[in-house]
């Protein structure tokens, strides 16, 4: 396993991140300082950074099912229930990928993967996520090209990017931002209150079968398209075409 890969995989960060600790001179394998990026790390090595001793963990790559009422956090001094009360005592540490509060429920990525978790928060990566919201009133569908096109909320420049009807008072949205609770202000300020916000997909991942509460372990391909999903490719630049002379007419 490559250093860097080693070291993300022991927690310390996205790889990008952690080739900042081996540049520095701080990680050593076996005693030695290593500062090479291609160094292979093999199971029977010591490797510390500074004077802790590392060990690789297995990479999550799982989805949950949060319940209404849980918290996005380890831990709450009024000591409520979090999403960590449904994750198995045996994983290694793990975080999450896009929060919900306390009153929304649905779709979390759960990972210790650096590398993964940096594609899918940066905002240049605009990662769409889709939600089922409930209003405490029909739609009114003249609001629909204003929750596109954007305004500001408290948090900043907000807009959605689609918004189909399910029924009078159940619309899917999509988002490419994640503006602290943008959905329920956006709409509070066209005059709804959201009464039930779920989270139903993140990039090509859905919640599928796994029911509120539950988890589910991501195979390779599900991760693979996930990753896929959050890298930005490059646009395509269209090749110059020098235009053609206008051709002489033929003599009569």
């Amino acid at each position: 396993m490559r250093l860097n890969k080693f070291l993300a995989a022991a927690g310390l960060g996205s790889r990008r991140s952690v080739e900042e600790l081996i540049a520095s001179g701080i990680v050593r394998i076996n005693g030695k300082v290593v500062t090479s990026l291609a160094t292979q790390v093999e199971p029977t090595d010591a490797v510390k950074v500074g004077s802790k001793l590392l060990h690789s963990e297995r990479l999550i790559h799982a989805v949950l099912n949060k319940p209404r009422g849980y918290l996005c956090t380890a831990n709450d001094p009024e000591e409520r229930k979090t999403i960590f009360s449904l994750l198995p005592r045996d994983w290694p540490r793990v975080h999450y990928v896009g929060r919900l509060d306390k009153d929304s429920e649905g779709l979390l990525i759960i990972t210790n993967d650096g590398d993964l978790t940096n594609l899918l928060t940066h905002p240049r990566h605009e990662v769409e996520k889709e939600y089922e919201v409930c209003l405490d009133k029909p739609f009114d569908i003249t609001h629909r090209e204003k929750l596109l096109r954007g305004f500001r909320i408290e948090p900043g420049f907000a807009k959605c990017e689609v918004i189909d009807s399910i029924r009078r008072e159940k619309i899917r949205v999509t988002l490419r931002q994640g503006l602290k609770r943008q959905i329920r202000l956006m709409f509070y300020k066209m005059g709804y209150e959201v009464e039930r916000l779920v989270r139903v997909r993140i990039g090509p991942i859905l919640t599928g079968e796994v029911s509120p509460g539950n988890w589910r372990l991501l195979n390779q391909k599900e991760v693979a398209k996930l990753r896929e999903d959050a890298t930005p490719t490059a646009k395509k630049v269209e090749p110059h075409k020098t235009p053609k002379s206008p051709r002489k007419p033929k003599p009569l």
